[in-house]
């Protein structure tokens, strides 16, 4: 441990009064909304106090600031607490803190990156310490700058399997400049947490990860400043023993006060009584942070050289995807990534041969790699690409939905998606990622077709905000484009067309190469069909659907390696509905499948070149409105 210089008795006293502040402006702020969590809010005032105006470095006029140290609330729920710490700062206006929750203020109930000195979004509670790791892992690593981070977590929420994913994490790669604090004040919502005030559990517990671990009593503020001091080579976790609604009589260490504000009555006598412990209105000012964050660009990231590729060569999209990342790794040194142990079949690995300083392995935890990635991108100091099969972003969904509150810059690629990976079966098939990132605020859906179109989606990911995913397969297709070709967000690629069109076919990835197959087979009947490859499936080129679809009579199928909900053929169904005259037949995934090679299950499913050109036909066969 680094020498510890205890504070000065007037040090210690104006923490403590510090402390007194905060819970009676979390008190004012919480009954002035009429709503909020003001007793998890003093339970944490000698925990913010002391990090605030003792431990953390920071400039309290400019939160951003690359070189500050960084801090996440992961029980978001007090946010009141520490939008009272940034008012005792001097960065929120006080009579900011009584417009708690209102429409038109940015502090809302939860903390959210509208508010400048947050970072990422929390209140889904689990999910703060894995951004937080994302964080130190980006100063150590890659910006190799003196900020450390802290996290504030609840014990309730220490039930959370990510929260473990986290400290696993966090102590394999020895993250001595990150410190977790747990917040134990024995009550959860409902009733009292598992563990209660069994604080030696929670010690041990984090020692097996890893961790240098403390226990302190959590209203004491000399004993908060010394076990803020950091140890070499492991994570800090300090458990806290605390007291819910510390500080107000009758409601301290109650249960059913979870989530309640005080009514005004009992605000002002809780107030008075605080109040009356306030020896000095003295303001503490933190230390300013050390000033070595390396100044970065992550804007305009190009890849260094077009696409390579031979029309007609076959390649999977898998493998051009590691291919365009391990290059676009050379464009700025700023571009990372990560997988979830499944590097040499998203072919990240080729990232990692390439770039290994830049690459982490997250291993089979996907909720904290998709975390780890939000906390990687905070502040725009790094671009990251997070990898493993499309499926198990399910898992992760809640984390991805947080990304999007955290308005983060992340790009996920899910590999194996639908039935056209084969033997291993239903459980490691992608057949609900679509609907899963189309229904996220903020996301760009691309499902390339092919080793051109991939190495296009990688570089337009990395220069695009929100959450992007990249769909990718597990079977060799052929190169559709040249190397020249240009893609945009949005706008589909009309692969197939003459003026003799009867019906609109619409694919991705491996169907695409189905519709193509089916449309040689139709030519030799003399039926023609139009082609479209939709590149992204969200934003969705609506208008090159309705021009085809025009050119066709007004008839479309759409053929997808996707369940019929939430994929291609409900996106274009939305995109065309209320326009008359067409007609509109969805080929998809139905039922759990099971294992088969690949050509037997996209033939069982209906979604393969025998099953577009029955469609086709049946359509044709029908009369036009």
């Amino acid at each position: 441990m680094a020498d510890y210089h205890k504070p000065d008795q007037q040090t210690l006293q104006a923490l403590k009064d510090t402390a007194n502040r905060l819970r009676i402006l979390s008190i004012r702020a919480t009954t002035a909304a009429g709503s909020g969590h003001p007793t998890s809010c003093c339970s944490a005032a000698e925990i913010m106090s002391v990090l605030f105006f003792h431990t953390m470095k920071y400039k309290p006029q400019d939160p951003k600031n690359p070189n500050n140290d960084r801090f996440v609330l992961s029980k978001g729920h007090a946010a009141p607490v520490l939008y009272s710490a940034w008012a005792e700062a001097g960065f929120v206006p006080e009579s900011e803190l009584l417009k708690l929750r209102t429409l038109d203020s940015v502090l809302e109930g939860h903390p959210v990156p509208r508010q400048e000195f947050t970072d990422v979004a929390t209140g889904s509670l689990g999910q703060g310490l894995g951004a937080a790791a994302g964080m130190a892992y980006t100063a150590k690593h890659f910006d190799k700058a003196s900020y450390r981070t802290y996290c504030l977590l609840g014990d309730g929420e220490t039930s959370e399997g990510s929260v473990w994913e986290a400290m696993n994490f966090a102590g394999f790669y020895k993250l001595d400049n990150l410190t977790a604090i747990i917040d134990v004040n024995r009550l959860g919502q409902s009733e009292a947490a598992p563990l209660q005030h069994k604080v030696e559990i929670y010690q041990k517990r984090c020692e097996a990860f890893g961790w240098h671990s403390v226990v302190v009593d959590g209203h004491s503020v000399e004993e908060l400043c010394k076990a803020f001091t950091p140890v070499k080579n492991q994570p800090t976790a300090i458990i806290a023993k605390t007291y819910k609604g510390k500080g107000i009589t009758g409601i301290e260490d109650k249960e059913n006060w979870h989530g309640k504000p005080l009514p005004k009555d009992l605000a002002e006598q809780a107030i008075k009584e605080i109040e009356s412990r306030i020896h000095s209105n003295k303001k503490l000012t933190p230390a300013l942070p050390v000033e070595d964050a390396p100044s970065i660009s992550i804007k305009n990231i190009k890849m260094p050289s077009p696409p390579n590729y031979k029309l007609g060569d076959k390649i999977a999209t898998r493998k051009a995807y590691g291919q365009a990342l391990a290059k676009l790794g050379y464009a700025n040194d700023r571009v990372i990534a990560m997988d979830g142990d499944t590097k040499n079949s998203t072919f990240s690995e080729l990232f990692k041969k390439d770039h290994p300083d830049r690459y982490i392995e997250c291993y089979i935890a996907e909720q904290n790699m998709v975390s780890v990635a939000v906390g990687c991108a905070t502040r725009d100091r790094t671009v990251p690409f997070a990898s493993c099969f499309a499926t198990f972003f399910t898992r992760a969904f809640d984390h991805i939905r947080m990304a999007a509150i955290s308005e983060s810059n992340i790009n996920l690629c899910g590999s194996h998606c639908g039935v056209s990976i084969g033997e291993d079966g239903a459980s490691q098939m992608g057949l609900e990622d679509l609907s899963l990132f189309r229904a996220v605020p903020s996301s760009t859906v691309f499902y390339p077709s092919d080793a051109v179109s991939t190495e296009k989606a990688v570089e337009l990911a990395a220069n695009t905000k929100g959450i992007c995913f990249i769909r990718t397969s597990r079977p060799e297709n052929a190169v559709l484009y040249n190397n020249n070709e240009e893609f945009k967000i949005g706008h589909a690629k009309v692969v197939l067309q003459s003026k003799d069109d009867q019906v609109t076919v619409i694919g991705a990835g491996v169907t695409l190469h189905e519709a193509l197959a089916a449309a040689e087979q139709l030519k030799k009947e003399k039926i023609h069909i139009r082609v479209i490859d939709l590149f992204t499936i969200k934003p969705l080129d609506r208008k090159t659907i309705l021009e085809s679809a025009k050119a066709t009579k007004g008839r479309i199928i759409t053929v997808e390696d996707h369940y019929h909900e939430g994929g291609i053929g409900e996106a274009v169904a939305a995109a065309v509905v209320g326009e008359p005259g067409i007609t509109l037949k969805s080929l998809a995934v139905t039922g759990v499948p099971r294992s088969g090679k690949p050509d037997e299950l996209l033939k069982l499913f209906g979604i393969d070149k025998d099953a577009i050109v029955a469609a086709v036909k049946k359509v044709v066969a029908k009369p036009c409105n």
